[in-house]
């Protein structure tokens, strides 16, 4: 866990197990669908699923701006946290984490998604040049916000009537 505190973080509770969350949020190629910024994933050295050490590339967009990322998994605990480090030109730029517990009555379940910023503070000049954002974390709020809201949907579409 991060020792910073996070940037941001949202929440959202689901009609789906914590079995068909955890299938969605550790697939980087289909998360991408439901962000805001992140447009492209794709596995790196042979890795095909969510497991601890396995890496990603991530292609990100802000209007005209795109930048690429490498992400590698330090958390996938089935059913319960996927989590992963992004570092950029090898240097560390985020944390994102998912956590899913089971929902309140026995029925559904609520995902937490957190984000912590771990730039070098020589590195964020150049961050907000890159990627054409001055206040990260309200983006990444925005983001969350927005990632939970198409999560819920897509989730809760594929549930029987």
């Amino acid at each position: 866990m991060p020792s910073k505190s996070p940037v941001a973080i949202g929440q959202v509770t689901v009609h789906a197990t914590p079995a068909e969350a955890y299938r969605v949020v550790s697939d980087p190629l289909l998360m991408v669908t439901f962000a805001e910024e992140a447009v492209e994933a794709r596995w790196l050295r042979g890795a095909t699923h969510a497991a601890v050490g396995a890496r990603f590339r991530g292609v990100n967009r802000n209007g005209r701006r795109r930048w690429s990322t490498t992400c590698t998994i330090t958390d996938a605990t089935r059913n319960r946290r996927f989590a992963f480090d992004v570092h950029a030109f090898r240097i560390p730029v985020s944390r994102w984490q998912y956590d899913i517990d089971p929902g309140p009555d026995g029925t559904g379940c609520t995902i937490t998604e957190t984000n912590w910023i771990r730039l070098p503070v020589w590195f964020a000049p150049l961050t907000r040049l890159l990627t054409g954002v001055s206040d990260r974390a309200g983006a990444n709020n925005a983001h969350i916000e927005a990632t939970l809201d198409r999560l819920k949907a897509h989730l809760e579409s594929r549930q029987p009537a």
